[in-house]
């Protein structure tokens, strides 16, 4: 009898060796999640969750972003995990749609502080619950995220659980069990988009994912198959059971073509942006009578609205970020996006004049733009799969994480991430 979908993963999550091209991602991943986390600490998201679980309080077991003792490593995980998700800067994996260092991080973090796990340990964990968040994302297939299912926490807890499972030493079996009780704990709408919801979905996996450990290392049992079996995850939340999931899993690493994030907003948006980033200085903004975009379809449900009211919602708007280019405002500051930025006339006046349309024969990580002035009409398009040069992509992400905390912190943070991953210091930084 072949494994089931549970089995197959739980067996990778205890036994994989990640490759060295997928670790240098990861490093490079754990820079920009962590700058993303400590940008994010002040939004009102994180200091509502800080709030109440500094409030809570209990064991000192890992660090918080923006707080200066430690917590529960589930509470940790919880306020690390929307705080890093709180900009929407942080990384996409487009073959599932979803958000996956957001969710596995600070699981992996948090457990690594709380059982004093070995740097390396630690990165090698953090690769594998990625890696199983994303599969898992491609198994459950495009319906799941279409019918309205968010896959940073949907798929992004059974990836927290099998990087903070590998921290604890579970065997096949005890992860089987972990994944199983993750079946029944996953759940994020993409309603919640464009409020405090989105980045707490981040949170719910991650800490979820510790506590669904945890309880397997403990004994607990669940449905050693709860993936796949009949009412399983798969079935209810109209998955596809898409045996791609596991093509080449344990030689292939899906998570080397992650794509970071280079402006402040929904990852949809982007293909757009930087379409209207290579015209711009050939743009009078006052001069511009319309503006075209064409996207997949898919993302029409995700990042389309049109008058967005609220900074939180003019990153869910391919209208208005598309004004914010036209008009040279710089989309990669989180500080663009904001509630006045949402109402500004001369934006809002822009916005109007952009008109968004669907196109099944563009890639999802593809964009057309045209753009028509008083005398000329100017057109561009942009992939965002295009993968960067190892250097260019290096340089960019110390470049986002100097602009999000200023070069000296960036630099620090670069020295406990992408030179040599390191719990303590990493740990350290995240505190202040």
């Amino acid at each position: 009898m072949s494994m089931g979908a549970t089995a197959r993963f739980a067996g990778f999550a205890v036994d994989a060796v990640p490759g060295e091209a997928a670790r240098r991602i990861l490093r490079l991943s754990l820079l920009d999640w962590a700058a993303c986390a400590i940008g994010g600490a002040d939004e009102p998201v994180a200091r509502i969750l800080r709030d109440m679980a500094v409030e809570d309080g209990g064991r000192a077991e890992a660090s918080v972003v923006g707080a200066v003792g430690r917590l529960p490593a589930r509470a940790a995980a919880l306020v690390n995990g929307a705080a890093s998700h709180a900009l929407d800067f942080d990384d996409t994996h487009f073959a599932h749609i979803g958000h996956p260092s957001v969710a596995v991080i600070p699981a992996a973090l948090a457990v690594a502080e709380k059982m004093g796990a070995d740097d390396a340990a630690f990165a090698d964990a953090a690769l594998v619950g990625a890696e199983v968040s994303v599969r898992l994302g491609v198994w459950l297939g495009r319906g799941h995220y279409q019918t309205g299912f968010h896959q940073t926490a949907t798929a992004g807890l059974f990836g927290a659980v099998a990087a903070a499972g590998r921290l604890l030493g579970l065997d096949a079996g005890q992860m089987a069990h972990a994944l199983g009780l993750a079946a029944t704990r996953a759940a994020g709408l993409k309603s919640q988009f464009g409020t405090m919801g989105k980045p707490y979905h981040a949170g719910m996996a991650a800490a979820a994912g510790v506590e669904c450990a945890a309880l397997a290392a403990r004994g607990f049992v669940s449905r050693p198959d709860g993936i796949e079996c009949a009412q399983g995850f798969g079935t209810t939340h109209a998955g596809g059971a898409d045996a791609a999931g596991f093509d080449g899993m344990g030689e292939v690493w899906l998570f080397e073509t992650v794509s970071h994030k280079f402006h402040a907003c929904c990852h949809g948006t982007h293909a757009v942006l930087e379409a209207l980033a290579g015209i711009a200085d050939a743009v009078v903004p006052g001069e511009v009578s319309a503006v075209e975009i064409a996207v997949h379809p898919r993302w029409l449900s995700v990042c389309d609205l049109p008058e967005p009211a609220t900074g939180l919602e003019a990153k869910f708007s391919f209208r208005l970020t598309a004004a914010m280019v036209l008009a040279g405002l710089d989309t990669g500051l989180s500080g663009t996006f904001t509630d006045a930025a949402a109402r500004d006339p001369a934006l809002v006046a822009l916005r109007d004049r952009v008109r968004v349309a669907g196109d099944d024969g563009l890639a999802e990580t593809a964009a057309r733009v045209r753009v028509t002035c008083v005398d000329r009409v100017i057109e561009a398009a942009h992939d965002i799969a295009a993968p960067f040069a190892a250097d260019v992509l290096d340089a960019r992400l110390r470049a986002k994480a100097a602009g999000l905390l200023g070069a000296e912190r960036a630099g620090a943070l670069a020295e406990v991430t992408v030179e040599a991953p390191q719990v303590a210091g990493l740990a350290a930084l995240l505190r202040g």
